[in-house]
């Protein structure tokens, strides 16, 4: 079965209208690109999608309450919210330093969650 899928393209700020169509779950064409870019971003989209999630868990004796997190890397889109409810497990202890690990290899995909941002101990 072939289906067209219209996407906008989020690699640049150009943001270009793609029309891709998909034969069995494939990509056989893609029109509208305006580089290389929106070809391997529309294949990307369709077969595997991935997006970089920001959040925050808790800590304890830490300045603030939470601390923000990030993936360091695109996880994959359908596993999102099984790694929010992860991360809404975890309490951290202060001080922690941005780019701490605060979560490895979650849920089994290598993808790392890291810290934002510095966060001290409440005095």
């Amino acid at each position: 079965m072939t289906s067209k899928v219209a996407l906008i393209c989020i690699t640049c700020p150009v943001g270009c209208r793609l029309e891709v169509t998909v034969e069995d779950n494939k990509v056989v064409g893609v029109e509208g690109q305006g580089c290389k870019r929106g070809l391997a971003y529309a294949q990307d989209e369709i077969t595997d999608p991935r997006r970089v999630v920001t959040t925050t868990v808790r800590v304890r004796g830490g300045l603030h309450p939470l601390l923000p997190v990030y993936t360091a890397r695109p996880f994959p889109k359908h596993s999102i919210f099984a790694l929010l409810h992860e991360l809404r497990q975890i309490t951290i202890a202060a001080p922690a330093r941005a780019g701490r690990v605060i979560l490895a290899d979650a849920l089994g995909t290598g993808v790392d969650v890291l810290a934002s941002r510095d966060m001290p101990e409440r005095n």
